[in-house]
């Protein structure tokens, strides 16, 4: 099966550079030799996760799908069908010594999202990380971001949970390896699409005679709404040391906390959660950027391009779940201000007034099969970052809900799970938060030379959090 490339999709696959991997990554800790178990035995091994992988392909089918380039650039490259795909180069191993600390884990993680994926094969590759301390196994997913469109593609990481230790089962995959498009066949293939498409040949002309390959036609309602947010900002974005030249190598930390303690501020200041986690990564920049040295007043801010996915309380406060939209827009983030309690009052007022504004979009993967798509709706957050243009923002902070209930992966009931998201060009940090089983998990990407303190941002976060808690007494 051969088909094209949205837009969208070949405007992300070339805006990849050898210092910006541009792929999505999730980390998910699994609980795998349970406390009591007589053998001792993994729940989940590697050949077991291969053949969970392997049968839940069908649900994903662009990832057995790799990139064509049309000859002589006359269109948009296409996904063709990898006659020569091979699971296992996909599904790899790692371990670490044990027993694995968490700061091992996290280094590995650093150095695996700075490897580019392989572009003559599928954009993908997921490790198996063995070693953990206490019965622990990690599973490190990336993607290429243009993979993953959260709507008609998913994310691979997700589509491996299940509801119960008991694996679902699926009808069997009848897929087979089909002969690949030659030159040739790609060449005449393009040529009749651009027949069909005048506005799209115009497009092609230019860019053959040396203008930049233009993004055309709609690219959904999610890039509509951040493309008229960049229309509306007439300034850039604060001087930060956030912004600066990137490597291709990375730093990776993260943090824990609890989605009740949320629940908590956000009863007391009359806000939304979504409010609140703005608020603790704003104290939490604050208190990064002092010990940095750098000078704040009460009117410094920071400038983030925040493509949230929305929550919603159940009627009795006690249940989370993501809304059926996304919005997406800049907000400036208050890191001058002392007072706890007046970041969050700045941050809920910037909120409202942009809810009023941008309109959402549909998002169909927030539930889909036997949960939530953390993942995939990172993956549409980092697509609608990357349409503003680099001096408008200084971060990127994503957020996605994940399932509030125990999911498991082969068997092994998952811990904790992690986004990683990409770093766009000049940008020295990322920030992805997910919500998963009562808890809120901050995964924070970071430039290795860039942002060598990123583990001052972690702690901070912690620090911060305590503080909006005290502010509630």
């Amino acid at each position: 099966m051969i088909t094209r490339l949205t837009p969208q999709d070949a405007s992300f696959y070339r805006l990849e550079s050898s210092t910006n991997p541009i792929h999505i990554g999730s980390l998910a800790i699994v609980r795998n030799i349970e406390p009591d178990s007589p053998s001792g035995e993994p729940v989940l091994d590697y050949d077991r996760l291969v053949d969970l992988v392997e049968a839940r392909l069908a649900l994903v089918p662009r990832y057995r799908r790799k990139v064509r380039e049309i000859p002589f650039a006359l269109g948009r490259p296409v996904w063709v069908e990898d006659n020569q795909f091979d699971i296992t180069y996909h599904v790899r191993r790692s371990a670490l010594p044990t027993p694995g600390t968490d700061e091992q884990l996290h280094e590995l993680v650093a150095r695996l999202a700075s490897r580019p994926l392989d572009q003559t094969r599928p954009l993908w590759e997921m490790y198996l990380i063995e070693g953990l301390s206490e019965g622990r196994c990690a599973i490190f997913t990336k993607t290429h971001s243009a993979l993953v469109d959260g709507d008609t593609a998913l994310e691979i990481g997700h589509v491996i949970l299940d509801s119960g230790p008991s694996p679902r089962e699926l009808a069997d995959d009848a897929w087979f390896a089909p002969r690949e498009p030659n030159e040739v066949e790609l060449l005449v293939g393009a040529l009749t699409h651009l027949a069909a498409q005048p506005r799209e040949a115009l497009e092609v002309a230019r860019h053959a005679s040396g203008h930049a390959f233009a993004v055309i036609g709609a690219a959904g309602r999610a890039v509509d709404s951040v493309v008229s947010a960049v229309r509306a900002a007439t300034t850039g974005a604060p001087d930060s040391p956030l912004n600066a030249r990137t490597s291709r190598n990375r730093r990776f930390d993260v943090v824990r906390t609890d989605l009740e303690d949320y629940r908590r501020i956000r009863e007391r200041f009359d806000c939304s959660i979504n409010d609140v986690i703005l608020a603790v990564v704003s104290g939490a920049l604050r208190d990064w950027l002092l010990s940095r040295g750098e000078a704040l007043t009460e009117s410094t801010t920071l400038r983030a391009v925040v493509p949230m996915s929305v929550y919603i309380e159940g009627a009795q406060g006690d249940r989370l779940k993501p809304a059926s939209e996304v919005s997406s827009f800049l907000i400036d983030l208050p890191v001058g201000e002392p007072n706890p309690v007046m970041r969050l009052s700045h941050i809920a007022h910037a909120t409202e007034a942009n809810g009023r504004h941008h309109r959402g979009v549909r998002a169909r993967t927030l539930v889909h099969l036997a949960g939530f798509a953390p993942a995939s709706l990172h993956a549409m957050s980092v697509r609608a970052a990357s349409t503003f243009a680099e001096h408008t923002f200084n971060l990127v902070i994503t957020n996605a809900p994940g399932p509030q209930t125990p999911m498991f992966i082969g068997g092994a009931r998952m811990l904790e799970m992690y986004p990683v998201s990409p770093l766009l060009r000049n940008q020295a940090s990322s920030i992805g938060i997910t919500s998963y089983d009562g808890r809120v998990f901050y995964g924070l990407n970071a430039d290795r030379d860039a942002m060598a303190d990123i583990g001052v941002l972690a702690a901070s976060v912690r620090d911060s959090m305590e503080e909006m808690l005290g502010a509630c007494v």
